[in-house]
């Protein structure tokens, strides 16, 4: 009973800025803070190539089922490999080793804006609360990329 999740970042932007943006460690602080990180470690080697994420958040305002899980805090480990400067496979591991996220992300350019197309897979394998996780990580996901756009576009205008 996988979830997919599909969202485009959009920035005023060309391709070149926004790959930059994504291959900077200090991008990728910013966006853990906006994501209310509690600790944080990045690595990059730059893209093409890879860019690891770990973070720790709190699970404040979770329900309780998925609390039961994690605990009050959660660990997330983001792992992106950037084949090219416009495609990337992604992989999320969040706190809970019966699920899996993963997926892809694909840069487009059109007339000075780029677009991130972000296309996720969630997939948690547990008996009865499976389904409801799904969906938790799904909404938490689109709510976390958002953040993301918004901090990449203050990056940007700065």
């Amino acid at each position: 009973m996988t979830k997919t999740l599909s969202v485009d970042l959009t920035y005023v932007a060309p391709l070149e800025r926004v790959t930059a943006m994504l291959a900077d460690p200090a991008f990728r602080e910013q966006v853990c803070d906006a994501q209310k990180a509690t600790s944080r470690s990045v690595a990059s080697t730059g893209i093409p190539g890879r860019i690891d994420v770990t973070m720790t958040q709190p699970t404040q305002g979770v329900p309780a089922f998925a609390q039961k899980l994690v605990g009050t805090e959660v660990k997330i480990e983001r792992h992106e490999t950037w084949s090219s400067p416009a495609a990337a496979t992604l992989t999320i591991g969040a706190g809970v080793s019966a699920a899996r996220i993963n997926g892809t992300f694909a840069l487009f350019e059109e007339a000075g804006r780029t677009t991130q197309a972000v296309r996720l897979s969630i997939d948690v394998k547990l008996p009865l609360v499976g389904g409801r996780l799904e969906s938790l990580v799904q909404d938490l996901m689109s709510t976390a990329f958002a953040k993301e756009q918004r901090v990449g576009q203050r990056y940007l205008a700065g």
